[in-house]
């Protein structure tokens, strides 16, 4: 039967209008991306061949003129001079940087905490982190009414819209036997590698010395690593009524109840346990001189103290928290707080000499409205800002621009380094044969300009705002997909996978030949003699 020109015309607009919807379902960041004002949207690159030509392939330990071939989300070679078919997806590089895709240790997406969620959930947050270069995160999970196991389960449900890699750390907020089977199960069938002990947030999530103790005990014969949020949550408690009596109730109240010493003392004291027990401590969010001291001594004497500052550190002072717009105060309030000016350049010194070993942000994201709650009390304000996104391009202004690190430097601090404390080296962090087709381009001759209008986050609020530098991340690539070119993202939802994470990373090795050397050394117990009278 001959169709007539109307019915051919009504059949391909009916086409058009299926594919357009099938599209549509399978890539919801497309809708989001008009609620978010994204720039443009689409589905990523259908091809599973990748040839990246004639950039400088940088790895923490060299760089190198060569081209790099991918296939089927895996780095097959790195050479000059590669030779492939027509079926191939070609990206010119001369003149930039082909870097391993940035691994951020420090997120909370989707974060639940005094009865609201934070803005960026694993879709957002992570399609932001994509569009900055990163292209795997490990995020916090909390305990569900005190067990871990209900924790991992909610926060996989809460991934499950992730579009790319992601791991988990594991918070500790109790302690009993339960807890203890329930750190084993995590490390031996969860792919967790990590605990994180809060020593402030009084009344919360905060734990007592002697549950640090019993869990730094648990994390050794674990083989996994203990992180500590170091603030004296007893002595900010304290400080917090001291302002309020004051008067003092803006979000400069917040960095006032906190100060630095606060942050150096926890610190202290974090590393002084790990040492009695004779096992490596991760400092998260170093964000004073006097943190990092304190680690700085510890290291100096062979402790296995690892230091992470955050980029708000490294980029900020704290006088935003001084701004007479609230708005603009608040979205500044994070824990610890962004400290005076001077704090952030000894950061970085400390960064580029190797007492602190690398960077993440601590993403936690929430918009005006939340951050309003705390209007008339610092302490109702919400706790977080971002960076999952920044993070990539902030440091390589500050750090590489300035000419106080290297490129191969830059993908130690923000990827390798990462990946080699949390066991997951050179699956990750490197461009490698067989490593995982993370790969960022960078050109280091084009600008960046950072606005809460462009950003990908779900905030309506950036502490950024207007920051210009130099070095911008032109492509990235996450499991052999390209998902950022020409400014336009190209994500879908699910496409992540759940990273497991090995127990005994490298800061273990020889940690069984310490126990032994101080049990040779006590010298006890002396044999005495009962008198005979």
């Amino acid at each position: 039967m001959e169709l007539s020109s109307k019915t051919k015309q009504l059949l391909l607009l009916l086409l058009l209008l299926f594919t357009f919807s099938s599209v549509s379902e399978s890539n919801q960041f497309c809708d989001a991306g008009i609620e978010y004002g994204e720039p443009g949207c689409g589905i990523s690159s259908s091809s599973s061949k990748i040839l990246i030509k004639g950039g400088t392939v940088v790895n923490a330990h060299k760089e190198e003129v060569a081209d790099v071939y991918v296939e089927d989300g895996i780095i097959i070679s790195v050479k000059p001079n590669i030779k492939v078919g027509d079926d191939v997806t070609v990206l010119d590089a001369t003149g930039k940087f082909v870097m391993p895709g940035g691994i951020d240790p420090h997120t909370h997406l989707a974060i639940e905490l005094g009865g609201f969620e934070s803005i960026d959930d694993f879709f957002s947050g992570q399609a932001a982190a994509l569009a900055g270069g990163t292209t795997m995160h490990i995020d916090f999970v909390f305990p569900v009414h005190d067990s871990l196991t209900a924790g991992f389960e909610a926060y996989e449900k809460k991934a499950k819209k992730s579009c790319m890699d992601y791991g988990f750390h594991m918070t500790i907020t109790k302690w009993d036997e339960v807890v203890s089977k329930e750190m084993e199960i995590m490390v031996k069938e969860k792919g967790i590698n990590s605990f994180k002990f809060f020593m402030a947030y009084k009344g919360a999530v905060m734990i007592n010395d002697e549950i640090l103790l019993e869990g730094l005990k648990k994390c050794k014969s674990l083989g996994a690593l203990a992180m500590v949020h170091a603030e004296n949550g007893d002595a900010v408690y304290e400080g917090q009524k001291r302002m309020i009596e004051l008067g003092i109730i803006g979000p400069e109240g917040h960095a006032l109840s906190r100060p630095p010493m606060l942050e150096g003392e926890a610190t202290s004291r974090a590393i002084h346990l790990a040492g009695f027990v004779n096992t490596p401590l991760y400092v998260v969010h170093v964000m004073s001189i006097d943190a990092m001291e304190e680690i700085a001594a510890a290291r100096k004497q062979g402790q296995r103290v690892i230091g992470e500052p955050i980029v708000s550190g490294l980029a900020l002072d704290e006088s935003g928290l001084w701004d007479p717009d609230f708005v603009t105060a608040a979205k500044f309030v994070m824990s610890p707080p962004i400290r005076a000016s001077g704090h952030d350049k000894a950061l970085q010194a400390a960064l580029s000499t190797g007492i602190l070993q690398l960077v993440g942000t601590d993403h936690a994201t929430y918009n005006s409205t939340q951050k309003a709650l705390g209007i008339d009390d610092f302490r109702k304000i919400p706790n977080g800002v971002n960076g999952i996104e920044e993070r990539m391009h902030l440091v390589w202004d500050i750090m590489v621009e300035s000419g106080q690190i290297s490129a191969t430097d830059y993908v130690r601090i923000t990827s390798t380094e990462c990946a080699r404390i949390f066991n997951i080296y050179p699956r990750k962090g490197a461009i490698f044969p067989g490593s995982d087709a993370d790969i960022i381009i960078l050109n280091p001759n084009s600008s960046f300009e950072i606005t809460a209008k462009s950003h990908h986050s779900r905030s309506d609020t950036n502490v950024y705002e207007g920051r210009r530098g130099k070095g911008k991340v032109e492509v990235t690539i996450a499991g052999g997909r390209i998902v950022w070119e020409n400014d336009e993202l190209k994500v879908v939802p699910g496409s992540g996978k759940y990273v497991k994470m090995p127990p005994f990373n490298y800061l273990f090795n020889g940690i069984d030949k310490g126990d032994a050397k101080y049990l040779s050394s006590l010298q006890a117990p002396v044999k005495r003699f009962k008198s005979t009278d």
